[in-house]
């Protein structure tokens, strides 16, 4: 199974982060566009450096130049990001984990979400912001947990239903719409969980620093 790390240009991940994922086996490091700016900073050679290229600077271009493969698309109809995963995607990774995608701009945050969304079926996406990670599911699915972990759960429209086992406070075939209910900092009371969902795709948000140290990812 082929793990990639994707480096977007929002708000930069800790260094100690990209360094534990590279650890754990998502050891190509891919930059969309402006994240390479990011990576030179942490000082990190990227694999793959893709985008349009409008967000690197001179000095990254010419810094990477013999140490990463450059690679400039033009299309606007795709994001750097969407540029990236098609990447990973074509090259047969089955999982990324997504750095810097969200920021001080709401309309990338919200776009990268979408991304999310959009790719689901294509190759897993995990999403790590700050001191949280996101992981969508659907079906049945169990996960590893940390007794007393807290986890929240949103969902997108009245049509997805979720049921859960191991959970402080248990969802029963319920619905969490966007904007209207959400299951925020439920609890883990044992050392796993059981979701049953149906209908659509339910957004798993968890503590970043637990599952590092528990080694969960």
């Amino acid at each position: 199974m082929k793990k990639c790390t994707i480096l977007a240009n929002g708000k930069p991940p800790r260094k100690s982060v990209i360094s534990h994922l590279l650890k754990m086996g998502y050891s190509t490091l891919i930059c969309a566009d402006g994240g390479a700016n990011i990576a030179k900073i942490l000082k990190l050679v990227p694999e793959i450096i893709i985008g349009d290229l409008d967000s690197i600077t001179v000095d990254t271009v010419e810094y990477y130049t013999d140490k990463s493969e450059i690679i400039r698309l033009k299309r606007q109809n795709d994001t750097d990001v969407e540029k990236a995963l098609k990447w990973a995607i074509k090259n047969k990774y089955s999982e990324a984990v997504l750095l810097g995608a969200t920021g001080d701009r709401l309309d990338h945050t919200f776009c990268n979400l979408g991304i999310v969304l959009k790719f689901f079926k294509l190759i897993k996406i995990i999403l790590i912001a700050e001191r949280s990670i996101l992981i969508p599911y659907t079906g049945e699915v169990e996960i590893r947990t940390v007794p007393g972990e807290t986890i929240s759960f949103y969902g997108l429209n009245n049509k997805t239903k979720i049921t859960t086992k191991g959970l402080k406070f248990p969802l029963h075939n319920e619905a969490l719409p966007f904007g209207i209910r959400e299951s925020t900092s439920n609890v883990a009371v044992g050392e796993k969980i059981r979701l049953t969902i149906k209908g659509g795709i339910i957004f798993v948000i968890r503590e970043l620093n637990i599952l590092k140290i528990n080694a969960l990812i």
